[in-house]
């Protein structure tokens, strides 16, 4: 697979960040002198990893075209790369596979109902790219009326770096919207060509600073269950394990669900369906592709 010179831009960005991440020490490597820089030189990648100090330089520059399996994966040991670094790697060198923009999600009766049963526990579908398709009444009320803002803000990335009433419900707001923007940066590659991601990624360039400081730091993570801490406007203090179940991992489709940590945000939960019982059980927006909107 060939690559373009916005992805061999991003490929010498990519590397020279996690570069300066890892220390001599971390891989072994004395450390004599004072050194203008953070972590490793380039001649030091390029000898724990067994090539050129010529070919990597062109490698970090964006000259280097057509590099090998086994160039890629002595480069990501050298510098230590976790495996979604790593695969991150891949596809930014043309060694990954990048799929074709396909049409909407096709929401489907399954999904809903799988929202319906989930509650009092907050859950929405979401795409690859933090839109929100649907989302059951305790996720909806969560932070503010999901459904009062328009379709095209519905996405959690958006709403969690723009809208002030989902920024401070959260307790560990850096961490969060960091972590929000490096799996962003993660899947951006895969998604170049996807007009619902560029348009995304451009919003929040020219919205938000905080969205630019964290993406130029270019840090990258998979998808992983975590602990996340909340503040809901309705019923106080929410310690949840926030995870995805998948829909479509290809796709990135996913069910996200918030399950509580211990019983008193277990009972605020159960509190906050009951505040909110009068709306149906899931709503979807307007352009979903199974043609419903709400359900009972």
């Amino acid at each position: 697979m060939t690559t373009s010179a916005s992805d061999r831009s991003a490929l010498g960005a990519f590397l020279r960040a996690r570069r300066a991440r890892v220390a001599p020490g971390d891989v072994g490597l004395p450390v004599s002198g004072r050194r203008r820089t953070p972590g490793l030189r380039r001649e030091e990648v390029a000898q724990l990893a067994g090539v050129g100090v010529t070919w990597y330089t062109w490698l970090e520059q964006g000259r280097a075209r057509n590099a090998s399996d086994q160039v890629l994966d002595a480069v990501a040991r050298a510098l230590c790369l976790d495996p979604a670094e790593h695969r991150h790697l891949r596809v930014l060198a043309g060694r990954g596979t990048t799929p074709e923009p396909g049409p909407p999600m096709d929401l489907r009766p399954e999904h809903t109902a799988v929202l319906a049963k989930l509650l009092p526990y907050p859950a929405a579908v979401q795409t690859d790219c933090y839109d929100l398709v649907a989302a059951n009444r305790t996720y909806r009320y969560l932070f503010a009326d999901l459904d009062a803002y328009p379709v095209e803000e519905r996405n959690c990335a958006w709403l969690m770096f723009t809208e002030p009433s989902w920024r401070n419900s959260l307790v560990d707001e850096d961490t969060v919207l960091r972590e929000i923007t490096a799996k962003l940066r993660n899947r951006q590659p895969e998604h170049r060509d996807d007009p619902r991601w560029n348009a995304l990624i451009t919003r929040l360039r020219q919205e938000s600073p905080d969205f630019v400081r964290h993406w130029e730091s270019y840090e990258v993570v998979g998808d992983r269950t975590q602990l996340r801490r909340y503040v809901s406007p309705r019923v106080g203090a929410l310690d949840v394990q926030f995870q995805s179940l998948w829909l479509d991992r290809a796709r990135g489709e996913r069910i996200i669900v918030m399950t509580p940590t211990d019983d008193g945000t277990a009972q605020r939960l159960e509190r906050l369906d009951s505040l909110v019982g009068a709306a149906p059980a899931w709503t979807a927006r307007s352009d979903a592709a199974d043609g419903s909107a709400a359900g009972a």
